[in-house]
């Protein structure tokens, strides 16, 4: 089955087309972005295997038209990598929040639309785009079916007193305020591929694993199933990120507000778009920014730096503790995948639990699938690339056909 797997933005899309010839045999045919949707002049860039980058800029006034845009070069006879888009199976939504409605994906229906669109107060900026993303899909290729794969479900496995909050409990029942989590399919796919990759049951096995980038979630996983995972209500609560603060003293806010004369709208934006890597570091939001300028000595940048590695290690020691013990730490993300730094700087303060940090592993290691522990480490270690699309596509198949 040939699936077409669609991330929509509020003025973005990514795009992946992969031939599914099974649950782990698959062909990426090809996958692109489409930027700056709603503005004067959109950007097309298409990949495929073997083939020169296409790049092109075109009037986009709306999801519908971007997404006509994709499927018009998927066909294209000299850029295109399909007859026809009969060929296309399903297509599968990244939809950001699930809250308590969608504890697994679904096929997309009237009642799933619904529930989305319900739950789009909790994600102002994510879910209506996938709404989107759908409706356009809808409009143009009525008759194939659509998945909806939530970023939240895999979390909906934690039980209630790791998800509520201390705070009046009429305001779970009256808004749904509790901690959700995020990043879950990242979270489920690294710590099966890492299961495999170290000889582990993933059902059986406690996994903690580090989604360590832009933004970052830290997760806790026993027998196959999310515990616990450092993002919250939204995706703001947590370890250090790039622009975002991660934990901080909710006295913070009301203090700030009142100094800083912020309202509401002010003080999300400072926590949201001018803390976290940015706020600390001061000139960029960029970790290769920041670790160029912390081996240059840059003070703050190593501060950065040492705020990220020690928020990282409370996470991992408290998860160890919730769990009685970790069989395995995974990093992953853009920063997890490609900063070796960040990586021996937490492997080797784990020895408590049992952990054998392998620095000659870990040298130079991006973008690659490596154990980064001895064969002697109790607990093991290691870095896994990520791969939403193809859990995104996974999910797609197997529901698709399932219903036929």
């Amino acid at each position: 089955m040939i699936v077409l797997v669609l991330n929509c933005g509020s003025s973005s899309l990514k795009y992946q087309v992969l031939d599914m010839k099974s649950e782990s045999q698959f062909t990426l045919l090809a996958k692109g972005l489409v930027e700056r949707i709603g503005l004067e002049s959109g950007i097309l860039s298409h990949r495929v295997e073997g083939r020169e980058k296409f790049e092109a800029e075109y009037p986009i006034p709306n999801h519908t038209v971007g997404i006509k845009k994709v499927l018009d070069i998927l066909t294209d006879s000299k850029l295109g990598v399909l007859k026809s888009l009969e060929e296309i199976g399903a297509v599968g939504h990244r939809v950001a929040h699930g809250g308590e409605l969608f504890k697994s994906s679904k096929i997309v229906d009237k009642e799933v639309i619904s529930g989305i669109e319900k739950l789009c107060e909790l994600a102002p900026l994510h879910n209506p785009a996938n709404l989107l993303g759908i409706n356009a899909i809808d409009t143009l290729m009525p008759k194939v079916p659509q998945v909806a794969v939530f970023d939240t479900s895999f979390h909906q496995t934690m039980p209630d007193y790791a998800y509520m909050y201390a705070l009046p409990y009429e305001y779970y029942t009256k808004y749904k305020i509790r901690r959700y989590g995020f990043h879950g399919t990242s979270h489920k796919f690294v710590a099966k591929k890492a299961c495999d990759l170290a000889g582990l049951n993933f059902e059986t096995s406690k996994v903690i694993t580090c989604h360590l980038g832009n933004g970052s979630s830290i997760t806790a996983i026993k027998n196959g199933k999310s515990i616990d995972t450092s993002m919250g209500f939204t995706p703001l609560e947590g370890v250090i990120m790039g622009t975002r603060s991660g934990d901080v003293d909710a006295g913070i806010i009301s203090y700030l507000m009142e100094r800083e004369g912020l309202d509401a709208a002010g003080i999300n934006s400072l926590l949201n778009k001018k803390s976290g890597f940015l706020g600390v570091f001061g000139k960029s939001s960029d970790a290769r920014d920041i670790e160029n300028a912390a081996a240059n000595g840059d003070e703050r940048a190593i501060l950065t730096l040492n705020l990220l590695y020690y928020r990282v290690l409370k996470y991992i020691g408290s998860y160890t503790a919730v769990m009685n013990g970790c069989d395995m730490i995974v990093f992953t993300g853009g920063i997890g995948e490609n900063d070796p730094h960040i990586r021996e700087m937490v492997g080797t303060h784990l020895e408590y639990i049992g952990v054998d940090f392998d620095k000659a592993a870990n040298k130079g290691i991006r973008g690659k699938d490596v154990i980064l522990t001895t064969p002697a480490s109790k607990v093991k270690m290691c870095t896994v690339t990520t791969n939403e699309e193809l859990v995104i596509a996974q999910d797609t198949m197997k529901l698709v056909i399932g219903e036929k």
